[in-house]
C-alpha cells in the first residue's frame, strides 16, 4: 500500500484529501507546515507528498527544496490555488512532478498520484 505525505495548513484539506486516499488503499501521513513536512518526510520516506505551496512557517516551494536535497528522487506534487501560475512555475523548476488546483476534484488527486506513482 503506497504511503502518501498530505501537506497543508488547512486540516480540513487534510482530512478530505486523506479520507479520498484511504478510501482507495493509500497509507496516510500528514504534516501541517513545510518544517513538519521536511521531518515527516525524513522519517516516513512515503511514496509520494501532495503538498500546498502558502504555509506558514516554512511554505511549500521551500520544503519541496529541502525534500529533493534529502531525496533527489522525490515524488511531489503542489496543491495550488487558482492564480498562482508564477508560483506552479517555480515549484516545478525546483523539481515537482505535478499540480493539482484548490479546491481540487477527487478524480484530479487520484490521477496525480497515478502519475507520481508510475
Amino acid at each position: 500500500m503506497p504511503k502518501i505525505l498530505i501537506v497543508d495548513d488547512a486540516q480540513f484539506m487534510r482530512m478530505r484529501c486523506g479520507k479520498l486516499l484511504e478510501k482507495y488503499g493509500y497509507e496516510v501521513v500528514e504534516a501541517e507546515n513545510g518544517r513538519q513536512a521536511v521531518e515527516r518526510y525524513r522519517e516516513c520516506r512515503p511514496d509520494a507528498v501532495l503538498m500546498d505551496i502558502t504555509m506558514p512557517e516554512m511554505d511549500g516551494l521551500e520544503a519541496l527544496r529541502e525534500i529533493r536535497k534529502m531525496d533527489p528522487a522525490a515524488r511531489v506534487a503542489m496543491l495550488t490555488a487558482l492564480g498562482q501560475q508564477g508560483v506552479v512555475i517555480e515549484a516545478i523548476k525546483a523539481g515537482a512532478k505535478d499540480f493539482i488546483v484548490k479546491p481540487f476534484e477527487q478524480e484530479r488527486v487520484l490521477e496525480s498520484l497515478r502519475k507520481l506513482l508510475s
